[in-house]
């Protein structure tokens, strides 16, 4: 779809956010060079009149987006997890953009549901509401099953959103593009792998099985935590447009009023946002990156229950030993292990002064350790931490940026149910278990076990590949064993023995 429609969406946006007093905004808090500012203008003022105006009630970012659609909506709640490249300012206006779109008509939404399923609805659901959510993506409907009356949540797809959302990704594509020509600073952050990820997640949003295996995992990993708990996924009502749910009954989280009438104890439900956010991401590698109170419930028995996956976050198994470990450290006041963490992790370039990233990484949690409770945040130390740690040499890593993000949004909901609570009080708990699980002796042992198993399915390999590389003939059909294969070799073996050796020791561990 490459073309020059792409320079026409552009107009229209730079016009849109030139009308809407959004332009200045948004240049000055991604701290635009010279030379972008000049293009924007270009684009955007002489078209003002092509612009969408938007509801004027709303701030000029939001209202810009806003009238720009759907796409532009996603986009932004996306950038609001890259505060390294829009600003914090910018991102903490993106953060709160709300999705909520017109619905469209119920009777469209059965006949999708009807398509996409093969079935008539009325062999589905003995009723079906009109919506009672609407997106820019999706709406939900309330229905209840043939045959057990169960309650479910069925969610739709908007009709003709993939095409839409395509149309308008190519000219993101374009737009980054014109970025990196134009801006050699912003390279450093990347727009292409911006617009890349943001391309991923609306492909896995517009395709609800994508959601629904989301849903599924999520709840799998989470089946045992008291306290929290994730709808059940009908997949014999789902497809690539519909995504059947059971029905959650309880209150907003946002509702505070509701929750103190329904008797539940506010400081503890604080507490338990922050221990499960914190256990999931550590303990699973897979937390909800979208946390924040419209997609969180209060049952009536108090448990905390997760709605919405399109949005989730991944770390793997070595992250998280640092990342672990990095919280740690800020908690025991030991910066000097903070910056091994880093140096170790290869996060920070090895040519670099350790004591001088020592150093600069007390200036970071000093200042936020000698607040009062209620203001310490474990999401402002970790966007401190980046502006430290770039200046050092690191290169922006987007799966601790996306935590990041979500600490702050989990902070900003624990906060909403109780002002005054102490994040780390929370906090600690779940590290120190994690820490404890995963960098002791018992650890230590489970990983030398794991090396040998991965090492020992290489045996059957081993006869072939001594007489392949001991008879490998060159052009003259001799046989020549080089210096470097027979190291190889010897490597190879002295491995699977070591492999062995290691899983003794494991064992008896």
């Amino acid at each position: 779809m490459r073309g020059p429609h792409n320079l026409l969406r552009l107009i229209r946006t730079a016009a849109t956010f030139e009308r809407t007093g959004a332009m200045d905004v948004v240049l000055d808090q991604m701290r635009a060079p010279g030379g972008l500012r000049v293009a924007a203008r270009l684009l955007g003022a002489p078209f003002r009149w092509l612009g969408y105006r938007g509801d004027p009630d709303l701030p000029p970012v939001t209202r810009a987006i806003t009238a720009l659609g759907p796409s532009y909506i996603k986009l932004g709640q996306i950038l609001s997890t890259r505060p390294d490249f829009v600003g914090d300012d910018l991102a903490l206006q993106l953060r709160v953009l709300q999705d909520k779109l017109p619905p469209f008509p119920t009777a469209q939404a059965r006949a999708m549901v009807e398509a996409d399923l093969e079935m008539p609805i009325e062999a589905m659901f003995s009723e079906f509401s009109e919506p009672i959510a609407a997106a820019s993506i999706a709406q939900v409907h309330q229905a209840r099953l043939v045959g057990d009356g169960r309650k479910v949540a069925v969610k739709v797809l908007r009709p003709g959103i993939a095409r839409a959302f395509r149309r308008d990704i190519d000219a993101f594509y374009f737009a980054a593009r014109l970025i990196e020509l134009l801006s050699s600073s912003a390279r450093r952050l990347r727009p292409m792998d911006v617009i890349e990820h943001f391309d991923m997640t609306v492909r896995q949003e517009l395709d609800l099985r994508s959601e629904a295996a989301a849903a599924g995992e999520f709840a799998a990993n989470t089946a045992r935590d008291e306290g929290f708990r994730v709808p059940r996924v009908d997949w014999a009502l789902s497809g690539r447009a519909v995504m059947t749910l059971d029905w959650e009954e309880g209150v907003q989280m946002a509702d505070l009023a509701a929750i103190d009438a329904a008797g539940h104890d506010r400081a503890k439900l604080a507490e338990r946002v922050i221990a499960m956010f914190l256990r999931h991401a550590l303990r699973d590698g897979y937390f909800h990156a979208d946390m924040h109170q419209g997609n969180l419930k209060v049952a009536p028995n108090g448990d905390i229950v997760a709605l919405d996956f399109g949005i989730m976050g991944r770390l793997d198994e070595y992250t998280r030993r640092v990342y672990a470990e990095i919280l740690m450290g800020f908690i025991r006041k030991d910066y000097r292990r903070v910056a091994e963490v880093h140096f170790e992790a290869g996060y920070v370039p090895r040519d670099r002064d350790i004591d001088l990233f020592a150093q600069a990484l007390r200036s970071v949690g000093e200042p936020i350790f000698g607040m009062d409770a209620s203001r310490i945040s474990m999401g402002r130390l970790l966007a401190y931490l980046f502006e430290v740690t770039e200046r050092f040499g690191m290169e922006t890593r987007t799966e601790l940026i996306l935590l990041q993000r979500t600490m702050v949004v989990v902070e900003g909901v624990a906060r909403t149910l109780n002002p005054h609570m102490n994040l780390w009080t929370a906090a600690r708990p779940e590290v120190e278990r994690y820490i404890r699980n995963n960098l002791g002796p018992r650890a230590f042992a489970r990983d030398l076990a794991r090396t040998a198993r991965v090492l020992a399915r290489f045996g059957p390999h081993l006869p072939e590949a001594v007489e392949d590389a001991l008879r490998r003939p060159d052009r003259n059909v001799r046989i020549r064993v080089s210096r470097d294969r027979k190291s190889n070799i010897i490597w190879f073996v002295a491995g699977l023995i070591s492999a062995a050796a290691v899983a003794v020791i494991a064992s008896a561990v």
